[in-house]
């Protein structure tokens, strides 16, 4: 073994074991490896990243995240969000900077670019009811009979 700190440990000086179950909100500064399983929330500046045996259900705003393993939940990068091809991710994404590996599965939607997460609502905004002909009111070529 090398003396000395492990350069691996000072940029993920957290890390939830492979045996660790954790549920609730998680906040830190640097860097966080995420081999377990975690439901909950995370926020950092830092970096995150999912290893490929770890189950995460979680919304997340880091500084980076990667995801090699199984993620559900909304992320959201000011720097950027990598999917490895390891990767199996549900759920909405915002990021400056996006790399996706070919074989990484994902579903959801994406924004992307320097404004991407700047402008992020705080949560997805509902939708708001349409205000028309109610159905069965009479219309004449798609527009409504006043």
């Amino acid at each position: 073994m090398a003396d000395g700190p492990n350069p691996a440990n000072q940029e993920f000086p957290t890390i939830l074991g492979p045996d660790a179950s954790f549920k609730g909100e998680l906040s830190f500064e640097k860097g966080m490896r995420l081999m377990g399983r975690f439901e909950g929330k995370i926020n950092t500046p830092g970096r995150v990243h999912i290893t490929r045996e770890a189950k995460m259900d979680a919304d997340i705003d880091a500084g980076s995240i990667i995801v090699e393993g199984e993620a559900h939940g909304n992320l959201s990068a000011g720097d950027r969000i990598e999917l490895k091809a390891s990767a199996r991710y549900e759920g909405d994404l915002r990021t400056s900077k996006l790399v996706v590996e070919e074989g990484a599965a994902f579903s959801g939607h994406v924004t992307v670019g320097p404004d991407a997460v700047k402008n992020a609502p705080p949560t997805p905004p509902k939708r708001e009811e349409k205000k028309g002909p109610q159905p069965g009111a009479p219309m004449i070529q798609g527009q409504p009979v006043k």
